[in-house]
Order: structure tokens, then C-alpha cells, then sequence
């Protein structure tokens, strides 16, 4: 009997290390590997820091990347190019044309214009040319001396088109564009590294339990050698074993699945693994996730951190950024509208020289009688009598003006309470957490107290093993619940329009 005391006592040692205790849990230090396992699954931390893959290696990754990230870059590079191809509409055109009719032998005309014509923002073009007609059967209108005729001229609109026309209307919505599209930009590569750092979460989780799963299930295998020994020498009866065994078993099944999970979870954490070559990458079969919060960063929001964060997304959230650059093409669309209100009257003049632009016949004296004798002038004026059309659009551009600000109004309202929201999640993750934290204690006295008993011959195994499953639930809890605060971290960074990038 004295041998199978001593036996029992050993047993029980052995357990005991293998189990640890919760204050041994907080002495230890960071980062020191356990000399023993912990079946409750405390977290592991790796002897190689090398083979750690933190959160932020993920998220380097997925920055520079990823294709989702790489795609969203494209955006401001394709605003600028709209904001070249606006600004083309400013570029010098040169133009030149001939017509010229020889029939039997005869000359009829030659008739040659050509023209250099340069447009300016404030809604003028200036033109210089120089036109040669001549010829029997020339039209009267084009014809010139033999030297040709040179000119210098401008062309400008009075009225519609004075103030604001199509090509500034253009340029003003391509660089609003720019806007739109580092919006864009922001708001899919935020919601990118988001869902990243909540699967990088999901993944640590899954680690966390599997090893959770195999300590314990290691520590049932030690317990199921030591009852059959027991129950070998008289000290334990034979359904002992029994009950041993199944337990073991049903550890083993769920150690499988959790197994299952991890797995999965690392075959989703690869899909945001790219190498520079554009190739898919798997994660290195021995890499690990980082640890998961640990209590002493269960820390409560600043007082005045969620006015600041508010201040933030007011400034650079995506989604308002998006609407104030619609809102700002919708303004100057809204003005081009309001120009086309108004009678088009363009006014052309020409100051013209004899001969050619480099060599005239006589030089220009630029007096008052020169002005008068040598000019070419035109005016064209149109309006629409019941302005139908005009009067539409512009009343279409209001209601749209009007529900991209009531869209901007709501978008603000939705992202200050959901900021409010992410809050408040925190802060009551950090009261389970702790409260978690007492339960897990809790159990660790309990089932130390129920193997202080089992080992005096006054529990069972039946007990013992529930007291462990309890343990272990209460750990997984908590395994989940700091997860979860940690993706909550994730999500109030992202509420508030996510990190500059």
C-alpha cells in the first residue's frame, strides 16, 4: 500500500507540472519557452522569434503586394492620366488645307489655308494662318493676291462659354477625379488590410486552440498510462481505465479537428501572400502567429481618444472623401449647366497682312486707319427660345448636388456611431476579459483541488476529467475573447478611415 501511495503521489506531481498553475502562468517571464507542456493551452511562445510572423510582416505584405493593393494604386495613376487628356483640349492644333482643280489641261484654282490656333483658359483662342487662293474659278471669298495673305486673329466668347466652358469644365472634373480616386484608393486598400488583420486574428485563435487541444490531450495520454498502472496494481478498480481511455479519445477527436481548422485557417492567411514576380506563396509549414494580447494590454480608450478619431474620419475617411470630390465635379458641372443658360455670341477678328507671315509685301503699320482697312470680322450669335434642355439639366444637377449631400450627411453619421460602437466594444471586451481571466483562475483551483482529492482516494476520474474540460473550455473562452479584442482594435483603426497611407 505504501508503494502505491508513493505511486499516486508521483502521478499526481507529474500532472501537476503538466497542468502549471495560474500564478506560474504570470511569473513566468515573456518569451521563455515551458520546460513542461501546459495541457490548458497556455500561450506558446517560440524559441526562434525568426518564425514568428507578426501581423505587421502580413500587412507589409499585403501593402505591396497584393493585387487588390497593386489594382488600387492604378487609381491615381489613371486621374492623372484624365486630367492630361482634359488639359489636351488646351494644346496648339496646326492645321493646313488644299484644294486645288486642273481639268483638260487648264488651271482652274488653287485654294491653301493654314493655321496655327492656340487656346487659352479664360475661354479665347488665338489663331495665325496664312491663306493663298488664286486661280480663274476661285470662289471670290478665298481669293488673294499671288504673295497670299497672312493673318493674326483672335476669337473669343461673349457670353456663353465666357466665364466657364467644356475644356476648364473638364480639367476642374478631372483633377476633382484625383480626389475620387485616392478616395478609392484608401477605402479598398483599408477594407483589404481589415479583413487581413481580422483572418490574421482567426489564424492565431486556431493556433492558440489546437495547442490548447494537444497539451491537454497529451496530459490525458499521461493520465491513461498512469490509471492502468494503477488499476495494474489493485490501487484503482478497472472501469477507471474505461473511463480514461474515452476520455482520451474524445481529446483526440477534437485535438483532429481543431488541427482541421488551423489549417484552414493558414491555407486563408496564404491567399494574401504574394512574392515579387506576382507569384501565390504558401506560409512556411513552421512559421507561428504572434501571441495573442496578453492582460497587460487590456488597456481602456483614452478619454479624448474617440473625439480624436472622430476628428479623424471627418478629415480623411474614404467614404466622405468620395462624396466631397463628387461634390465638387457636381459644382462645376452645375456651372457649365448654368453657362449654357446664357445666348452663345462669339465674336472672331483677324488683322490682316499681305503676303507671307515672315516676308510681306509691305510692312504693318499698326495705325487707326490700318486697323480699319485690313481686318477680317465675324459674329455669330444663337439662342434657344424655350431653353427646355438647358433648364433640365441644370435642375437634374441640383437634385443630384442635393443627394450627394444628403448621402455625405448620412455617411457621417454612420461612421461616427459606428466608431461609437467599435467603442464600445472595447470596453466591454476588456470587463470579459477580465472577468474571463477569474474564471480561468477559478478552474485551476478547482481542478487542483479536485486532483488533491483524486489522488487521496476521495474523487474519480469522471470528476477530474470534467474539472479539466471545464479548464479548458474557460481557456478557449478567453483564447477567443482576446481574438476578438484584438480585431476589435483592428476595426476601430479602420473605422476611423484607417492608417495614412
Amino acid at each position: 500500500m505504501k508503494q502505491l501511495r508513493t505511486f499516486a503521489l508521483a502521478t499526481g506531481l507529474l500532472l501537476e507540472a503538466g497542468l502549471g498553475s495560474a500564478e506560474a502562468q504570470t511569473a513566468r517571464p515573456a518569451g521563455r519557452v515551458m520546460a513542461t507542456p501546459d495541457p490548458v493551452g497556455r500561450p506558446v511562445d517560440l524559441p526562434d522569434s525568426s518564425r514568428v510572423f507578426g501581423l505587421s510582416d502580413l500587412l507589409a505584405y499585403v501593402t505591396l503586394r497584393h493585387p487588390v493593393a497593386r489594382q488600387a494604386g492604378l487609381l491615381p495613376e489613371r486621374a492623372l492620366q484624365e486630367v492630361r487628356f482634359a488639359r489636351g483640349q488646351f494644346d496648339p492644333a496646326a492645321t493646313s488645307k488644299y484644294y486645288g482643280k486642273t481639268l483638260g489641261g487648264k488651271e482652274y484654282f488653287h485654294d491653301w489655308d493654314s493655321q496655327l490656333r492656340v487656346p487659352l483658359w479664360f475661354g479665347a483662342d488665338v489663331k495665325a494662318g496664312f491663306e493663298r487662293g488664286t486661280g480663274t474659278y476661285i470662289n471670290p471669298e478665298n481669293y488673294t493676291a499671288p504673295a497670299g495673305l497672312s493673318y493674326l486673329g483672335i476669337s473669343v466668347a461673349l457670353a456663353q462659354g465666357l466665364l466657364v466652358d467644356e475644356r476648364r469644365a473638364a480639367v476642374r472634373q478631372a483633377q476633382a477625379l484625383q480626389g475620387l480616386a485616392e478616395a478609392q484608393r484608401r477605402g479598398a486598400l483599408n477594407k483589404l488590410l481589415l479583413q487581413a488583420a481580422k483572418d490574421y486574428w482567426d489564424w492565431t485563435l486556431s493556433y492558440q486552440r489546437r495547442e490548447l487541444l494537444r497539451q491537454n490531450t497529451e496530459l490525458a495520454d499521461v493520465r491513461l498510462r498512469a490509471i492502468r498502472e494503477r488499476v495494474r496494481l489493485g490501487d484503482l478498480a478497472a472501469i477507471d481505465s474505461v473511463e480514461a481511455l474515452t476520455e482520451l479519445q474524445n481529446r483526440q477527436a477534437a485535438l483532429v479537428q481543431a488541427q482541421v481548422q488551423w489549417q484552414n485557417a493558414t491555407l486563408q492567411l496564404s491567399t494574401y501572400l504574394w512574392d515579387e514576380q506576382q507569384q501565390p506563396r504558401d506560409l512556411p509549414a513552421d512559421v507561428r502567429p504572434q501571441p495573442l494580447v496578453d492582460p497587460a494590454g487590456w488597456r481602456p480608450l483614452p478619454t479624448d481618444s474617440l473625439t480624436l478619431l472622430a476628428e479623424q474620419a471627418q478629415q480623411v475617411h474614404p467614404e466622405l472623401q468620395k462624396s466631397r470630390a463628387k461634390l465638387l465635379q457636381l459644382g462645376v458641372e452645375r456651372r457649365l449647366l448654368a453657362n449654357k443658360l446664357l445666348p452663345k455670341l462669339n465674336v472672331d477678328y483677324n488683322l490682316l497682312q499681305a503676303g507671307a507671315p515672315f516676308s510681306p509685301e509691305t510692312g504693318a503699320q499698326l495705325s487707326g486707319s490700318y486697323l480699319q482697312n485690313n481686318y477680317k470680322l465675324g459674329v455669330r450669335f444663337a439662342y434657344p427660345v424655350l431653353l427646355r434642355q438647358e433648364r433640365a439639366k441644370l435642375q437634374l444637377n441640383r437634385l443630384k448636388l442635393r443627394e450627394t449631400e444628403l448621402d455625405l450627411q448620412q455617411s457621417t453619421r454612420e461612421i461616427q456611431a459606428g466608431l461609437r460602437t467599435v467603442a464600445n466594444d472595447w470596453e466591454a471586451l476588456r470587463a470579459q476579459l477580465t472577468l474571463q481571466a477569474q474564471v480561468v483562475q477559478n478552474g485551476e483551483q478547482l481542478r487542483r483541488g479536485e486532483q488533491t482529492r483524486f489522488e487521496n482516494g476521495e474523487s474519480s476520474v469522471f470528476l477530474l476529467n470534467a474539472r479539466e474540460a471545464s479548464l479548458v473550455n474557460a481557456r478557449l473562452k478567453l483564447a477567443e475573447l482576446q481574438a476578438k479584442y484584438a480585431q476589435t482594435q483592428a476595426s476601430l483603426r479602420w473605422a476611423a478611415g484607417g492608417p495614412e497611407q
